[in-house]
């Protein structure tokens, strides 16, 4: 069984961080690009980062230079620490495992930028 355990989330100024954990269990992690996604009130899911086998990060222009994510293939456990938020960053984040036969999801977590 395969599950994907976001936490993390919650409510932060604007300008503030917070660093989102998902921890994966159930698949052979290190063979399974690592992603973060999050979808606003309102709008569609939309990709933020990306992490590949090889440590590869990619992501979202809007979140470039302010997000980070990084995997700990020893914990089975991929982060995205969030520096300098803004309210438009605020959705639930959900965290993705996908490699070329299989893909997975969290059930995400909230998160709130609002002063």
């Amino acid at each position: 069984q395969v599950q994907l355990v976001e936490s993390g989330g919650g409510l932060v100024q604007p300008g503030g961080s917070l660093r989102l954990s998902c921890a994966a269990s159930g698949i052979i992690f290190n063979t399974y690009f690592m992603g973060w996604y999050r979808q606003a009130p309102g709008k569609a899911r939309e990709l933020v980062a990306t992490i590949g086998t090889s440590h590869t990060t990619n992501y979202a222009d809007v979140v470039k230079g302010r997000f980070t994510i990084s995997r700990d293939d020893a914990k089975n456990t991929v982060y995205l620490q969030m520096n300098s938020l803004k309210p438009e960053d605020t959705a639930v984040y959900y965290c993705n495992a996908r490699h070329p036969y299989n893909q997975y999801w969290g059930k995400g977590t909230l998160v709130t930028v609002s002063s």
